[in-house]
């Protein structure tokens, strides 16, 4: 199978999750975006749902489902996105579409976060994938800085201004063996808005595509 082939086919397998009725967390990115599709083409009566971009925002809307502000929702039963790189603990790497500020803020509301993706995302390490982060424009410089010290490289994200109006950091180098410690000390940073780590809270389920089908990894 294609990798086109294998996101639509977890994108499809995702709807299993989706809680007839209730309101839908939804990610941001090329596999999210066969999700909302199937979601639109379902016909599962959802009340709504809470995007985490305006790119994700639009093509739900396009498709005829209501979008509610996060600010009017308490809590969701599922939020479901991709990811830049899972590991075998559920922690992620996520940020490539430059949405991961809001993502963090759905994924909060989430009772559980199911993880879209091909097999290729599924790595042992994480850190081979640039790890986004966030930034108050005015700071980048310093941040980039404190990265180098650590023997990392942070090269500034061209043309790419976030939702939020913030620039983005994308850090190489990295070999991420504690991702909770590393996620809790990069958010402290002055300047950080959010850092692309997912591990203080991982994916709950991992649908991997893989040329065999989809395979369902539980945390």
């Amino acid at each position: 199978m294609t990798q086109d082939e294998l996101k639509t086919l977890v994108g499809q397998a995702a709807l299993h999750y989706v809680v007839p009725g209730s309101i839908v967390g939804v990610g941001t990115g090329s596999t999210v975006d066969k999700f909302i599709d199937a979601l639109a083409a379902s016909g599962i009566a959802i009340k709504g749902a809470v995007s985490s971009s305006l790119r994700s925002t639009e093509r739900l809307q396009a498709l005829g489902i209501t979008v509610l502000d996060a600010g009017e929702v308490q809590s969701l039963p599922v939020y479901i996105d991709g990811a830049d790189e899972i590991d075998h603990a559920g922690h992620m790497i996520k940020g490539g579409g430059a949405a991961l500020t809001r993502e963090k803020i759905v994924a909060d509301l989430a009772d559980r976060f199911i993880c879209i993706a091909d097999e290729s995302k599924l790595v042992s390490l994480l850190g081979k994938f640039p790890l986004p982060v966030e930034v108050i424009p005015m700071a980048a410089a310093q941040i980039a800085r404190r990265f180098e010290a650590i023997g990392a490289r942070a090269v500034l994200r061209a043309g790419c201004i976030t939702d939020n109006g913030c620039q983005i950091l994308d850090v190489h180098g990295l070999q991420i063996a504690e991702p909770i410690a590393f996620e809790t000390d990069v958010n402290q940073w002055p300047g950080v808005v959010t850092v692309g780590l997912f591990a203080r809270k991982p994916a709950s389920v991992c649908l991997l595509g893989t040329a065999e089908g989809v395979k369902t990894i539980s945390f």
